[in-house]
């Protein structure tokens, strides 16, 4: 671990996000010239692999795996943990905050690209997308009936960045739009473009149901389903434990729901089978490999967010997007006092 002549924390970036400058910036270029070398790791955190890396690092840009304190305790020079996306629940915070690391995340960076994947799995279930591709390619031309989305009502559960953006953007479409979220007063819902409802409520008065709450929580289970009706969509483009995938794939089965669309499910990145992946959902389900942020505008922005969190705190300033709260040492300290 070396000082600029500013004061500045220089050395090892470790960068284990898959999708790291992978749009139309050159993130490694703009780390470069700040003075840090870039290296990239494991997606998986794999702990063995990451071990010399993690002993040189001073910042970590790090994707979707798991930061324990296995980690971090391979880490001695570590003052950042920049989370490549909004989500933490896969850093171990309170372990980074005792050793003095800061942990921060990029809310809002890949907003618009969510709300648009969303929509377009709305689109896509309700007007048979996927399954009319694959009948043109066998050569059935059979026509298929969808439903207009603009004639339906849509809930959002979770109204925050994402779940507003899905709701202007139905707004084109003249869809009626009600929303939950126990964060926000009726009066805040009404004033975003939407009409407050009760999430017991939603299956039962919506057609379209698209998730965009915080994990750690199950939302569309067995009692949630048996409130709706037969021709219920539901949309998850947020965290794949919001669905019990058992529960929802029994009601498809039993004929209780209309279609299921997601850009996630449980145990997807282990390669674990899903119950709906089986082939007979086909024509009623389908599951994206965590497209909603992959496009180049979002990805841009999660790393552009990313670089200025850690060259922030490199440098003895406060980071826009903090998610623990530390005092920064000012460049000026002194490396033996770090």
């Amino acid at each position: 671990m070396v000082r600029h002549t500013d004061g500045t924390l220089m050395g090892l970036v470790l960068a284990t996000s898959r999708s790291f400058s992978g749009g139309s910036v050159d993130l490694y270029a703009r780390l470069a010239a700040a003075g840090h070398d870039v290296v990239r790791g494991p997606a998986d955190h794999d702990l063995e692999t990451l071990a010399p890396l993690l002993a040189e690092a001073v910042g970590w840009v790090a994707g979707t795996g798991a930061v324990t304190a296995n980690h971090l305790d391979l880490a001695p020079r570590l003052r950042v943990v920049a989370r490549y996306g909004v989500g933490y629940e896969a850093v171990d915070v309170d372990e980074a905050t005792a050793r003095g690391i800061v942990v921060t995340n990029t809310p809002g960076a890949n907003s618009d690209a969510v709300a648009d994947h969303a929509v377009g799995l709305m689109l896509a279930v309700l007007r048979g997308t996927t399954e009319g591709d694959r009948r043109v390619r066998r050569g059935d031309w059979t026509v298929l009936r969808g439903r207009e989305l603009g004639r339906l009502v849509v809930g959002i559960v979770g109204f925050g960045r994402i779940g507003q953006g899905v709701a202007r953007r139905l707004s084109g479409f003249g869809t009626r739009v009600v929303a939950s979220d126990p964060f926000l007063s009726d009066e805040a819902i009404h004033a975003l473009g939407a009409e407050p409802i009760a999430l017991a409520a939603m299956a039962g008065a919506c057609d379209v149901v698209s998730l965009h709450a915080p994990g750690g929580q199950t939302i569309v289970d067995a009692e949630w389903l048996a409130t709706g009706h037969p021709s219920l969509v539901v949309v998850n483009t947020a965290r794949p434990e919001l669905v019990d995938e058992i529960a929802l794939s029994a009601a498809l089965r039993e004929g209780r729901i209309g279609g299921f669309a997601a850009d996630t499910l449980a145990g997807d990145t282990r390669g674990d089978t899903s119950p709906l992946l089986d082939a007979s959902f086909a024509e009623r389900v389908i599951v994206t490999p965590h497209l909603g942020a992959q496009t180049i505008e979002a990805v841009d922005n999660m790393g552009a967010f990313a670089v200025d969190n850690l060259l922030a705190v490199l440098e003895g300033r406060t980071p826009p997007n903090p998610v623990n709260t530390l005092t920064i040492a000012h460049p000026a300290t002194p490396p033996e006092a770090l």
